[in-house]
């Protein structure tokens, strides 16, 4: 091939003649330079690895790999299978050093060449070592939070089948294709599962049946480049019919002393660059290729510009029994290097980031829930402790006022630029956004925290308020919800409650004696209400409190209200305007993209329906607030459509005040205590889509606010660093969030909202709910008061 064909193929995959041409393309630069650009397309900063242990449940195999020190045969004074108690012992001190996966990798069938295995086998209990294998991964799975990978050879359907449903993905290195290195003398003489076609055949029936699968080419033990890239050609072909290969693995033959190929000759580092690179090219920006880098300590930084994008599994107990003479790099030592040459080492789980957010399709039933806990949205692993609504401090540094790097070709720069200049952002320039870690993390923030400067100023403002939920009772489904009772509800916290009209005006002429200058109201779906309630709430309150500001009913509450009277939705919102409706939440958005809501609330509005209750709002006069829900089940495209959705709207009617996200709280939810939700989100996405609403809804939206009930104190100072002006209401009364599980109390006094302001080097200042000043006979009521003794429902 000649340069401008090769300058080709950084816009689509070569044909296997063009593949099969790059064997003779001599400049092993040009071809390294295409692959690290395909490689950073697709994959940007961010290089993976995982953390595991590495368990070798058995030693002994039937095949003699003349290069391999991994197989060894039986001993009189040695078991042949590592016992249960020794497994999980091995990944519980793992669980304790952060490891969320368990590499097996183990010998090749060894019960049918000795007896001593067949003989331990049946002692153990079974029949084959796959077997014994599936109870040891099941145990596992059952007594540790870590996800199995299975590395178990070559397995019939059945085997494959059944460990499926006991790990996250599956392995096996194709190695070669060429049938000449099992020929006497060769690297694979005497080795029956080493046959190409067999392996191809089981990584072919992976994929039949669904299975993340690793696979990859050992070079250097006497193949040459052509059946290199023969056998990643025969593999691709596999991938593309059934998409199941998560990496390719380039590893490189090592020659250990005792072995049969003791002297036989490594690859050079030229060979390892060509293969790595030509891999990427082979297979396009979308394949993770990895290289153990372990064994290739020294020379990692000209590996990683060849076109890696993973570094497979570390570990810092375990050391690597295949290649037990290559320590494992430090991983502090290897992140930092990583930031040097520009990138992010990022943790992931054993099964890739893709794979696991697309479990559904991939992942047994079983197996979720336990993957689930492990996740963050993209898919990685996650890597703190953090959780809305709960105490651990935030693991991020408050690092935010730095010089602002600028990057040549740094796809973040450019999107940013692109906000700068008022360009429109596509979904994709979002998904970005949302995706950013490390340095482009801050530089995110950063480039929210000046906007908001502009536009806002350094006040932060916040109003006085009482949440009043005047029913727990709901019929519907939401999945995420921990707050509703009723025949259909989760046995979860509390009782079904139903305040009345007194017990409502109460708490709220209690509110206006505390200096509240807004009521917040807002409710399950409950089975005897109608539109008349919602009516008669507006106007006990406005009768008793003529100068209160009511905020009240989700646009489901008015979608449900306007049904029972047989109104159409635009009639019922002009009664209740009547009636002294001030304005209305824009809660019950959740995700504002149908795919999202058919999993997490599917009998509740659609994405067009909630759009159009508000749409009809804002016509009639009625401010309202937009939200989004955000940790459980969504991608970071949906998150981007949601931004989109609410711009678009706020462009045609102007009627959002604020933007309000909320982190999903996972406690006592019903969907995350059935294993189909994720954890909430890490504290960097609950950070980062405050600063990403901030840099989306310019100029259309002038106000984000972060919610101090669910991001804590601390998680507040983060946020007012990254785009945030508004802190929200005091609450007096919070229900919702506290019945899915979170701490951080029911009512923020002024004093203490405001200190939490002053201490970022900000100026707190009142508001009321249309983010007018409020009024100086309340304001000055609001201070000198004590939190409510007594919380009511």
């Amino acid at each position: 091939m000649n340069f401008s064909e090769i300058d080709l193929l950084l816009k689509r995959q070569p044909t296997p003649e063009e593949a099969l041409g790059l064997v003779h393309f001599k400049d092993i630069n040009a071809l390294c330079e295409m692959a690290s650009q395909l490689r950073d397309q697709q994959h940007g900063k961010v290089i993976s690895y995982s953390k595991k242990v590495f368990i070798p449940l058995t030693k002994l195999c039937r095949d003699v790999c003349h290069y391999c020190t991994f197989s060894r045969a039986p001993s009189k004074n040695q078991p042949s299978f590592m016992k249960p108690a020794e497994v999980l012992s091995i990944v519980q001190e793992g669980e304790k050093l952060g490891c969320k996966e368990v590499l097996f990798t183990l010998g090749d069938k060894p019960e049918l060449r000795y007896k001593k295995s067949k003989k331990e086998l049946r002692e153990l209990g079974h029949e084959s070592t796959i077997s014994y294998l599936a109870e040891i991964a099941e145990m596992i799975l059952k007594s540790t939070s870590l996800l199995p990978h299975i590395n178990a050879g070559v397995m019939s359907v059945a085997d494959l089948k059944n460990l499926k449903q006991v790990s996250v993905s599956q392995g096996l290195m194709l190695e070669s294709i060429s049938s000449r290195l099992l020929e006497r003398g060769s690297a694979h003489y005497g080795s029956p599962d080493k046959v190409p076609q067999v392996r191809l055949e089981m990584i072919k029936q992976a994929g039949e049946l669904r299975i993340p699968f690793t696979s990859g080419i050992l070079i250097g033990i006497g193949e040459n480049r052509r059946e290199r890239v023969e056998a990643l050609l025969a593999l691709r072909e596999l991938h593309e019919k059934y998409g199941h290969l998560q990496e390719i693995i380039i590893q490189n033959f090592k020659a250990k002393p005792g072995t049969p190929m003791q002297f036989h000759a490594e690859p050079e580092l030229e060979e390892i660059l060509w293969t790595v690179a030509v891999a990427r090219i082979l297979f396009g920006p979308e394949m993770n290729i990895q290289t153990p880098p372990n064994l290739n300590a020294n020379d990692i930084d000209k590996i990683l510009d060849a076109g890696i994008n993973d570094l497979g599994g570390i570990s810092p107990l375990t050391p690597d029994h295949v290649n037990p003479e290559a320590p494992w790099p430090q991983l502090e030592k290897l992140s930092e290097r990583m930031k040097v040459l520009g990138k992010n080492l990022t943790e992931r789980l054993a099964i890739y980031p893709s794979y696991a957010v697309d479990h559904r399709a991939w992942v047994d039933l079983k197996v979720r829930p336990k993957m689930q806990q492990l996740l963050d949205q993209q898919g990685f692993a996650r890597t703190d402790n953090w959780c809305a609504g709960q105490t651990h401090p935030p693991e991020i540094e408050q690092n935010y006022h730095r010089p602002f790097k600028k990057e040549e070709n740094n796809l973040v720069n450019r999107i940013l630029e692109k906000i700068s200049s008022a360009c429109e952002l596509y979904e994709k320039d979002i998904v970005q956004l949302l995706n950013v870690r490390g340095e482009d993390f801050y530089n995110v923030c950063e480039a929210a925290n000046k906007l908001r400067k502009g536009v806002c100023g350094e006040e932060v403002t916040y109003v006085v308020n009482r949440n009043i939920n005047y029913t727990n009772v709901c019929y519907f489904r939401c999945g995420f919800c921990a707050f509703s009772k009723g025949k259909i509800s989760e046995n979860l916290r509390g009782k079904p409650y139903n305040l009345n009209l007194r017990d409502i005006v109460n708490r709220s002429k209690e509110a206006w004696d505390r200096g509240a200058t807004e009521v917040c109201l807002q409710g399950g779906i409950h089975p005897n209400y109608t539109g008349a309630t919602y009516l008669a709430i507006c106007e006990a309150i406005k009768t008793e409190l003529p100068e209160m500001h009511i905020h009240a009913f989700s646009p489901l509450e008015v979608s449900q209200g306007a049904k029972t009277l047989n109104l159409k939705v635009s009639d019922f919102l002009q009664e209740l305007q009547k009636s002294g409706l001030g304005t209305l939440p824009g809660t019950a958005a959740e995700i504002l993209d149908d795919e999202v809501r058919r999993i997490i609330c599917p009998d509740k509005l659609t994405t067009d329906e909630w759009l159009e209750v508000m749409r009809d709002a804002h016509a009639i006069g009625f401010k309202t607030t937009s939200t989004i829900m955000f940790g459980h089940v969504e991608k970071p495209q949906h998150v981007a459509r949601h931004l989109q959705r609410i711009k678009n709207l706020q462009r045609s009617t102007g009627g959002f005040t604020e933007f309000v996200p909320l982190p999903f709280v996972h406690m006592e939810s019903p969907i995350y205590l059935k294993g189909k939700a994720r954890k909430g989100p890490t504290f960097r996405e609950a950070v980062l889509i405050h600063a990403v609403a901030r840099l989306v809804l310019h100029p259309q939206i002038q106000n984000i606010q972060t919610s101090w009930v669910k991001m804590g104190p601390e998680g507040v100072k983060h946020c007012l660093n990254a785009g945030v002006n508004d802190l929200g209401g005091t609450l007096m009364n919070e229900s919702i969030t506290r019945a899915a599980g979170t701490v951080h109390g029911q009512e923020m006094l002024p004093e203490l909202m405001e200190n939490v302001i002053r201490e970022t080097g900000r100026f707190p200042a009142q508001r009321d709910t249309l983010y007018q000043a409020s009024r100086t006979s309340q304001r000055h009521k609001s201070y000198g008061q004590q939190q409510l003794v007594k919380f009511h429902s």
